[in-house]
């Protein structure tokens, strides 16, 4: 049974009738784009050499241009338009709570306080319902299609939104949030899944980074949604935010009607033809025997299995069966943990920071909110822009460190601003204002940092790192992994702030510092090379080093050499 658009499936039906007799399949990537392997060095001398991380790629992409402009590129924008609409999902709800929570109106009908246990729980139930869905996101994607996953991931946030938005009692909320949760589980395993499953290889990185860069795509409009709705003195100035939630999932529903499937998926599900057609329209500009398609097709036919362990939902073998399988979950782990871990989960307690900073008025709390996310967003789609050209763990390793010194800076005038003597109702006598804006300007730039660091590669180095049949249930492993980091922030976060107040942040400058290390010795490099290649890093004795080795290509002639290693 096919669920794709009457236009793909006639495309795919024309193409296998054209092109069913051939069998032109190259015996492996350097034959399928025509490279020529040189033993003697003296044979590029005279020709002018490159240092680049995937010989094949470079060669192919020397030979076969996409056409940016062309139809079947903007299909491709709006394929990855879908998939930021997904992370629109999940940022609006990060940004909204945290809005909603500072809301007078919101606190007079709920009575939860701005922090505490009642926080906690509003909160935390968000994250176990991401927990618990993620079980059934893998599934869903591996047996339907990518696209039918967000299809289904839609569908179920839009009901936890009615729960919620109709909330009358705490219980009624709890359980919506609970049900939002379970819905961005299974859009957030499919999304990443489907944007990096149909990009070019030389798109990749740009395509996912901006994917996940939608979190702020839903964080700022919930920002600036809250912000406004705070000076409606009803019901209607928390509800509205929360029936708004409903917008990008319900966009996604409709659109996936019109975008074709993941080639990936199409060939693990033994549709050859349909797979083929999708390369050739999409990266060859129409040319079956593109250089790009040919390249890919090849590594279609040597790596993709029919008869995976993507058949069987139960079966989760593929992630950890052998070496390679581990280090590839490695780095899904990695910045999986380090991701949600690194502090950044404060940002769903921007007010109670700000409180603590001496910045008490509610308006002011949700504007200096809106004013952070904005500056965040920025950092990222930069970073996302540049995702393609600046090796990641170059990026991860030394943003991270840049983090904890941020960080250190934020605790650390934190400290003397809470040595300032108050009266008998908490407010500082005669404060030092300097202190508090520059603890203020350092956790801006804390989070600009991040976000420049982070924001882009937590879709990228998942999706790059895991083999294709294993893709879908590695991705929902990895949403075990964040909603697991996030109950811890979004449960213990409001507690610990309520009791050691500034002093928290401490405990992530050590740790991230400690993630520097990290991803300068484990971080496997990805950047460059197609998603098929990989597989040969991975199977190299020590990956990190295997990943970061260049190749020698020349063109001479009109024939493009590499150097034999």
């Amino acid at each position: 049974m096919s669920f794709d658009s009457p236009s793909e499936e006639k495309y795919a039906a024309d193409f296998k009738q054209e092109y069913a007799h051939r069998d032109a399949t190259p015996k492996n990537a350097l034959e399928a784009i025509g490279v020529k392997v040189v033993h003697d060095s003296t044979q590029l001398a005279a020709a002018e050499t490159k240092q680049v991380g995937s010989a094949a790629l470079a060669a192919a992409l020397s030979k076969s241009r996409i056409n940016p402009t062309s139809r079947e590129s903007f299909t491709l924008y709006a394929c990855c338009f879908l998939t930021f609409l997904c992370a629109c999902a999940n940022g609006y709800d990060g940004s909204l709570f945290n809005g909603v929570n500072g809301m007078d109106t919101y606190q007079e009908y709920f009575e939860t306080g701005k922090d505490g246990p009642l926080v906690s729980q509003v909160f935390s139930l968000y994250t176990v319902g991401s927990l618990i869905g993620a079980f059934s996101a893998g599934p869903i994607s591996d047996r339907f299609g990518r696209k039918w996953g967000m299809w289904a991931g839609g569908l179920v946030i839009v009901i936890g939104m009615a729960i919620v938005s109709s909330a009358h009692k705490l219980e009624q909320l709890v359980g919506g949030r609970f049900v939002l949760g379970w819905g961005i589980a299974i859009m957030t395993v499919a999304a990443p899944s489907y944007c990096v499953e149909i990009a070019p290889p030389h798109w990749r990185g740009k395509f996912v980074g901006f994917y996940n860069c939608g979190w702020f795509g839903g964080a700022i409009p919930a920002a600036a949604i809250t912000f406004g709705t705070n000076y409606m003195k009803s019901q209607w100035g928390w509800r509205l935010p929360m029936i708004f939630q409903g917008v990008a999932p319900a966009i996604v529903m409709i659109g996936v009607y019109f975008v074709p499937e993941s080639p990936r998926w199409l060939m693990a599900n033994g549709r050859e033809e349909e797979a083929l057609a999708f390369l050739t329209k999409y990266h060859g500009n129409g040319d079956p025997d593109s250089a790009l398609v040919q390249l890919q097709w090849v590594e279609f036919k040597e790596n993709i299995k029919l008869d995976a362990s993507d058949k069987r939902w139960w079966d989760y073998r593929a992630l950890f069966a052998t070496k390679n399988a581990r280090y590839r979950f490695l780095q899904v782990m990695m910045i999986s943990v380090f991701g949600q871990f690194s502090s950044n989960g404060l940002g769903y307690f921007n007010v109670v920071i700000y409180q603590n900073l001496g910045y008490t008025s509610s308006a002011v709390q949700l504007a200096l909110n809106l004013a952070n996310q904005v500056v965040s967003a920025m950092c990222a789609l930069t970073a996302a822009a540049f995702t393609d050209r600046i090796p990641r763990v170059k990026i991860l390793t030394w943003g991270t460190a840049g983090c904890a010194v941020f960080l250190a800076i934020n605790a650390g005038l934190s400290e003397v601003w809470s040595k300032q003597p108050v009266d008998k109702d908490g407010n500082v006598i005669n404060p030092n204002l300097a202190i508090g804006q520059g603890a203020l300007a350092a956790y801006f730039l804390f989070n600009a940092l991040f976000s420049f660091t982070y924001t882009p590669l937590q879709g990228v180095v998942p999706t790059e790192s895991l083999e294709n049949t294993a893709r879908a249930k590695g991705m929902a492993f990895s949403g075990v992994c964040v909603s697991l980091i996030g109950f811890i922030n979004t449960y213990a976060g409001p507690i610990a702030l309520a009791n050691i107040k500034h002093r928290y942040v401490f405990v992530f400058v050590g740790w991230d510092l400690l993630e520097a290390v990290a991803w300068h010795f484990l971080g496997v490099e990805s950047c460059g090379k197609s998603l098929e290649e990989l597989d040969e890093v991975y199977n190299a004795p020590y990956p990190p080093f295997a990943s970061r080795r260049k190749q020698t290509i020349a063109v001479k002639d009109g024939e493009v050499l590499m150097a034999a290693e």
